[in-house]
């Protein structure tokens, strides 16, 4: 207590709450400067960059040819294009947002949606949403970086006796047993920058191998599905497998929250500096690999370009291995808001001490319990284009715009209104669509599917 009491006489009622106020305030500085998000806020506008990069340029945009192989020409280039466009806006809409209330960051996903939708609405529409998102990318990175390792094994060593995949899997967890001990964002920015390179370098890689290719002999554009019902659940895979390629919006406002900001400075200013340059990034990244891709393979080509290559070995072998370091960091870019979010709700909820102990068994369980996941259904990313379809749309594509209106109130039929309806009913569409062909993919590979294959 701030005021003793003076010859037995107690401090006035007003007094005592007053330094009740301030205790409770000292304790939730101490807990916000232990979490996660909110532990260090002195990171620089190219930081930014290259969690954005990161967090967007998955090894999906390894499967942008074989989208565009399901959409065709014509539909394939305006939803690249307009999913560019779109997902940029609604960046924009959240970088923006941050700090609409004066002396007020809205550090987490979470916490924007609980100022615009309620209090507890706010958190029963976001947060299942996060996690479904987060986690299920942690599980399917698990898989895809154990996939890549086994490649990169096989074309290195193609003498070898072949090795399970789980065993790969297995060893992909063992980095992320010691990184996910790194505290915060700004600890991780050194994972996060040689991910964004390895993502352009691989990147780099596919196009530019499948162009020295040269266009096949007997190539065709056409959709490949024999029937007229098959041909439109494969065009709502494809718009699907595009659409999640630019999901990066679910770890934004935990981005900015590292970027310090004042008055006269807001955080909005470098970060939006920061994600404009990382959207060149990945403009740099996806259009060359999805157009070179399809228009040397056709609808030949396979859902990863680089399986559809086989010369040069070394190239291919450098890019899954430039994939496995990509996805290191990614993983752990997803995996920072779970960290918040479980330790946040022992330490405040639960009343834990912050603790070195407490948060090396929550990550160790979390890693473990996602690489469990990912050697029992290693066709996860199956699950994850359906249950995406209700998470990936919503986070990136429409809510920011519903926050948006319910925030601004902009005047109806003006630009502005009008801007934020067409990418609610594009985001609803793609949301429905996308979760019918996810749907349909889990059923074809769950016909030849046994626990832990």
């Amino acid at each position: 207590m701030y005021i003793q009491m003076t010859d037995g006489v107690p401090p006035p009622p007003e007094q005592s709450s007053l330094d009740h106020r301030i205790e409770e305030l000292d304790k939730q500085k101490e807990i916000d400067d232990w979490l996660p998000i909110t532990s260090s806020r002195n990171a620089k506008w190219w930081y930014s960059t290259f969690h954005n990069v990161t967090a967007m340029v998955g090894a999906g945009v390894l499967g942008l040819p074989y989208s565009m192989a399901q959409l065709g020409w014509g539909p394939g280039i305006a939803v690249l294009i307009l999913s560019w466009i779109i997902t940029l806006y609604t960046l924009w809409q959240m970088v923006e947002m941050h700090e609409m209330v004066p002396g007020k960051r809205f550090d987490r996903y979470h916490e924007l949606g609980q100022f615009a939708f309620g209090e507890r609405l706010g958190l029963y529409i976001i947060v299942p949403q996060q996690i479904i998102v987060e986690v299920g990318v942690c599980i399917v990175y698990m898989v895809t970086g154990g996939q890549s390792l086994k490649k990169f094994h096989e074309l290195a060593c193609q003498d070898c006796s072949p090795i399970r995949l789980s065993f790969f899997v297995m060893i992909f967890a063992s980095s992320h047993f010691v990184l996910s001990h790194l505290p915060n964002f700004n600890s991780i920015s050194g994972v996060s920058l040689v991910a964004a390179v390895m993502s352009l370098s691989y990147s780099t890689i596919a196009w530019t191998a499948t162009a020295a290719k040269g266009v096949q002999e007997d190539v065709q554009y056409g959709y490949k599905s024999g029937t007229t019902a098959s041909t439109v659940l494969s065009f709502f895979t494809g718009l699907g497998g595009i659409a999640f390629a630019y999901a990066g919006h679910n770890v934004v406002l935990e981005i900015q929250a590292t970027i310090p900001s004042t008055p006269s400075n807001p955080s909005k200013g470098p970060m939006w500096r920061g994600v404009v340059v990382a959207y060149i990034v990945v403009a740099l990244c996806y259009f060359p690999v999805a157009l070179v891709g399809y228009g040397v393979f056709g609808n030949a080509v396979l859902d990863n370009v680089l399986m559809s290559l086989e010369t040069p070995v070394w190239a291919i072998a450098t890019a899954n291995l430039f994939v496995v370091m990509h996805v290191i960091g990614s993983y752990q870019i997803f995996a920072m808001p779970v960290f918040d979010m479980v330790e946040t709700f022992l330490v405040k909820k639960l009343n834990f001490k912050p603790s070195t102990i407490l948060r090396f068994i929550v990550r160790n369980v979390y890693v473990a319990l996602t690489m469990f996941i990912a050697i029992m259904i290693p066709f996860f990313g199956g699950l994850l284009a359906f249950f995406g379809g209700f998470a990936f749309a919503p986070t990136t594509y429409f809510l920011p715009c519903i926050m948006w209106l319910l925030v601004y109130k902009p005047k109806r039929f003006s630009l502005s209104w009008w801007t934020n309806w067409v990418c609610i009913v594009l985001g609803v569409i793609l949301m429905i669509l996308s979760s019918i062909g996810g749907l349909r993919q889990i059923i074809i590979q769950s016909k030849d599917y046994s626990l832990f294959s």
